[in-house]
């Protein structure tokens, strides 16, 4: 079985070399062979020139694709590994058309792994593992309200005055505003056409605390039956979203607006143009930390009285071991690759695991990537404050 790794982009290289450093059979491809030979300075390892063909010529059943390639890639690779019974993993989220893909792949008997990065990926874990917990408490009932909250965000671990830098071209962030989103907010469906339409603030409760803005992402609607809530919850609250720094919508007021003007042809060309501006005015810097957070927060309520309540927080910057982004979106890539290695993985097409010890284990190993990371019991928490009073 070998593993062929597309992509040594800034996201890659970390689980990359864990996988290569494990003794695993891993085949590199890269558009750039000797970008690839860089990044991987001092790990012996087969790189080869990416071509789609020259992949198919040396893929066998059972092998293991891996794309770090940007998005138009994921579902040709997905495609190619059905056709040679082989199995995919990517950090991407399941679009419609690798969700199509899913009875093939069944019948192929292989697994093609999908979000299973930082973000869509670690969240998904922190997710099932919060929900699992609920679930054992029994404390739920008819009457009880849950809300579910998950922010996530890369940020300069020091701040400028854009309030953001970029690890990869900025076109990805710029379509992204132009996304509408879709959560769920006082029990209600709440739709919005565009992100700064719905920017608020959240505390995060890091060991500091510390405020940041948030907006809602993408449609979170589909990730209440993902993460496995019960049919039967009242939900107040369900919002997958971004997390930017205080004083984000300020600095990008003028952005917003020239965005909310831009269609059409035109339009992707200036989108274009304003990519590469940011690129180069607002890029890191080689060496200059990039820093991540992520809050994955779930609570229910009776009686307007909170009855359990449970935060996943972490807090990871760049240091000797590299950015924190491309620990925290490759090393759980490695992971599902694993994971496919020991036949711990369904057929067809999924997202990060539900298992409840695979959960455990990765978000063990999860943990050491960051400089902080903890699950609050905020029930405890303040129980422990008020037993200190007295």
């Amino acid at each position: 079985m070998a593993v062929h790794w597309c992509g040594t982009g800034l996201s890659a290289i970390p689980g990359l070399k864990k996988l290569i450093l494990d003794g695993n059979n891993v085949i590199v491809w890269n558009r750039t062979v000797s970008k690839a030979r860089k990044a991987l300075e001092g790990v012996q390892v087969t790189i080869y020139e990416f071509d789609i063909k020259s992949l198919e010529e040396k893929l066998a059943p059972t092998d293991i694709i891996v794309s770090m390639l940007p998005g138009d890639w994921h579902v040709p690779l997905a495609k190619l590994a059905i056709s040679k019974k082989a199995h995919f993993v990517s950090s991407s989220y399941i679009s419609p058309e690798m969700k199509n893909l899913h009875n093939a792949a069944l019948k192929a008997g292989v697994s093609l792994v999908n979000e299973i990065g930082l973000d869509p990926g670690i969240d998904h874990l922190m997710a099932h593992k919060l929900v699992n917990e609920l679930k054992k408490s029994e404390l739920m009932n008819a009457e009880t309200e849950v809300s579910f909250l998950s922010y996530c965000g890369g940020v300069p671990k020091v701040p400028n005055e854009f309030k953001y830098k970029f690890s990869w071209s900025p076109l990805g962030v710029l379509k992204a505003l132009k996304s509408p989103s879709r959560s769920i907010k006082d029990f209600e469906n709440f739709e919005v056409s565009r992100p700064w339409d719905a920017i608020t603030s959240y505390n995060a409760p890091l060991n500091n605390p510390e405020e940041f803005e948030v907006y809602p992402n993408r449609d979170s609607l589909p990730f209440i039956e993902q993460y496995i809530f019960d049919r039967n919850w009242k939900i107040k609250q369900f919002v997958r979203g971004t997390l930017r720094l205080k004083g984000w919508a300020q600095a990008w007021a003028s952005i917003f607006n020239e965005i909310e003007t831009l269609s059409g042809q035109a339009g992707e060309k200036r989108l274009i143009e304003m990519s590469e501006q940011f690129w180069r005015d607002n890029a890191y810097a080689d060496n200059e930390p990039d820093r991540v957070i992520l809050c994955v927060d779930l609570k229910a309520e009776q009686n307007n009285h909170v009855i359990w309540h449970k935060t996943y927080k972490m807090d990871a910057w760049g240091d000797t071991r590299g950015t924190a982004m491309a620990r925290l979106v490759s090393y759980p890539v490695s992971f599902a690759v694993k994971a496919i290695i020991d036949n711990d993985t369904d057929h067809g097409v999924s997202a990060a695991s539900s298992k409840s010890y695979l959960v455990d284990n990765w978000l063990e190993d999860i943990s050491s990537l960051a400089q902080e990371f903890d699950i609050i019991d905020h029930l405890a928490l303040n129980y422990e404050h008020q037993i200190s009073k007295i």
